[in-house]
Parts: structure tokens; C-alpha cells; sequence
């Protein structure tokens, strides 16, 4: 079994050394192994720093991480993909770990488990995620760890990723609720510093969940439809399912709520763009 692990790069060159480096160096890396870079618009060095470990690095001119992973996908000739994002520190023996899960009778698509890293955060973002990593949205899902693992099986559903924000919850959709499994393994995930970048990030998180309903609902019928998509955000879910049950969250609610509302007046303002300048949205065709 041979495992691609595909690794979207926009402006990562301060980070994506120290990421390959981690995993490069893992007892467990082997030539079974193949690592492929996109490096996506990049305005500084990360297809540099990529090559420096004698990975294969590909350069795509325009900034968008569905066109860099569905590139890496066409360059990989693993059996198992498993896509990383650029700032998430993984180990060889997590992908294997991932790979022999998906390699398991009934099962296609793989996760670890999220640990969200606050440490150095502002209390605001602190508070932020004590509510956030509680939502049950989270639960028997690929998205919100940075790192998917699919059977070849589970890839055969898709011709591409299509050109939208949130390219793990299209990952999602198409394995059923049954099919997908999160291991024991943590994968940890950096939390921003600052509460203007939780603002920005939770902004652009929103615009992409709205983003994939739009593609969900508007996909002409010969491309299919993903059959496990997540249900449409919940307004109150927070208070019904994590705060009545802790109600010792309520500073960190009320912090919550406030960063919503930032959040969603920043991505209705004049001028905000979550496509950063992306192309021509495109929808992918889903294979029965």
C-alpha cells in the first residue's frame, strides 16, 4: 500500500520547513511514502523550501488550495491519500495509523482527534474555543483538523475538489456517516494569537459553510450530490448543547457570541472577499 500524502502551500515558507521536517524525520517514513507540495500563489520561498527536502513540489500561479490539492492528486500515485494542510505538524506513524484505518473492511475515509492549542492565545480566543470544541457539529466529521485520509475507494467518488472555501466539508460529504472514523491519535491544532485573527478566520469559516450549501443546492444533477453533507449551521446550538449543560461557560459564551457577531459583520462588509481573489468556481462530478 503506498500513501500520498498531498500538502496545499500558500505562503507557508516560515512554517513548512519545520513541518516537513517533523515528518521527514519520523522513525516510520518510508519509501512507501510520497510527499507532494502545492505551492499555490506563493509570494515568497515555500516552493524553495519545500524542494530543500527532496519532496516533489508543484507551482501553481493562482492562490487557491482546491486547484493545488487537485493538482497534487493528479501528480500522487498513492493508494491512500491523505491531505495536510501546510501548518500541521503530522508523523509518519500517524499516517500509517490513518492508512490501516481506512484500510479496514467498511471504512474509507480517516481522521485523528483535534486538540486545539491555545497556548500564547488571547483570552478571548481561549474562550472562544472552550464553546467551539464542545459544538457537536464536530462529532463523526473529517473537517476542523487539517488533515483527512481517503481510501482509494472513498477518491473514486470525485473527479475533483471543486473551487470552494471549505474543501473539507466537501471531503466530508462524500463518505457516509458510517464510513468515516476518528482514531485515537491527536492532531494538534493552533489556535491564532490574536482575537482579530479569530475574528478573520471565523469569518471566512462561516462564508465557507454558506459557500458549500450554495454548492450542495445549486450542483446541476449530473454532477451529483455529496451524500453525507453536514447539516446547516445551528443558531443556538451553543446554548442548547454546550452552555444549559456547562452553565460555568457563561463568560466564555457571552465571549463566544460577541465574536460571532464580529465575525459575521466583517464578512457582510463592503469590499470582504473569502476567495482572496480565487477563479472561476467550478463543480465536480460525483462518481456512483
Amino acid at each position: 500500500m503506498r500513501i500520498s500524502v498531498i500538502m496545499p502551500a500558500f505562503n507557508e515558507a516560515a512554517g513548512i520547513g519545520g513541518v516537513l521536517r517533523h515528518l521527514l524525520e519520523s522513525p516510520q517514513f518510508g519509501a512507501d511514502m510520497e510527499v507532494v507540495v502545492a505551492a499555490n500563489g506563493c509570494t515568497d520561498d515555500t516552493a524553495a523550501v519545500a524542494r530543500s527536502f527532496g519532496v516533489h513540489v508543484l507551482e501553481i500561479s493562482t492562490p487557491s488550495k482546491s486547484a493545488a490539492m487537485n493538482a497534487a492528486d493528479q501528480a500522487s500515485k498513492g493508494d491512500v491519500r491523505i491531505y495536510v494542510d501546510a501548518d500541521v505538524p503530522v508523523t509518519a506513524e500517524l499516517l500509517r495509523q490513518l492508512a490501516a484505518t481506512v484500510s479496514q473492511p467498511g471504512v474509507v475515509a480517516a481522521v485523528p482527534r483535534p486538540l486545539i492549542d491555545t497556548s500564547g492565545s488571547a483570552w478571548p480566543v481561549r474562550a472562544y474555543y472552550a464553546m467551539n470544541a464542545r459544538l457537536p457539529v464536530f462529532r463523526n466529521r473529517l473537517f476542523g483538523r487539517g488533515i483527512i485520509a481517503l481510501s482509494a475507494e472513498a477518491r473514486s467518488r470525485f473527479d475533483r475538489i471543486p473551487e470552494i472555501t471549505a474543501d473539507d466539508m466537501f471531503l466530508d460529504a462524500v463518505v457516509g456517516a458510517d464510513e468515516k472514523v476518528e482514531i485515537e491519535a491527536v492532531v494538534r491544532v493552533r489556535a491564532p494569537r490574536r482575537t482579530g485573527d479569530l475574528v478573520r478566520r471565523v469569518a471566512r469559516a462561516r462564508e465557507g459553510n454558506a459557500e458549500f450549501w450554495r454548492f450542495v443546492r445549486s450542483a446541476p444533477p449530473e454532477y451529483g450530490l455529496p451524500v453525507d453533507p453536514v447539516p446547516g449551521p445551528s443558531s443556538w446550538s451553543w446554548l442548547r448543547h454546550v452552555l444549559l449543560r456547562s452553565p460555568g461557560l457563561l463568560p466564555a459564551a457571552a465571549c463566544y457570541v460577541v465574536i460571532i457577531l464580529l465575525a459575521e459583520a466583517r464578512r457582510r462588509s463592503p469590499g470582504w472577499s473569502v476567495r482572496s481573489g480565487w477563479g472561476r468556481r467550478e463543480f465536480p462530478q460525483l462518481r456512483r
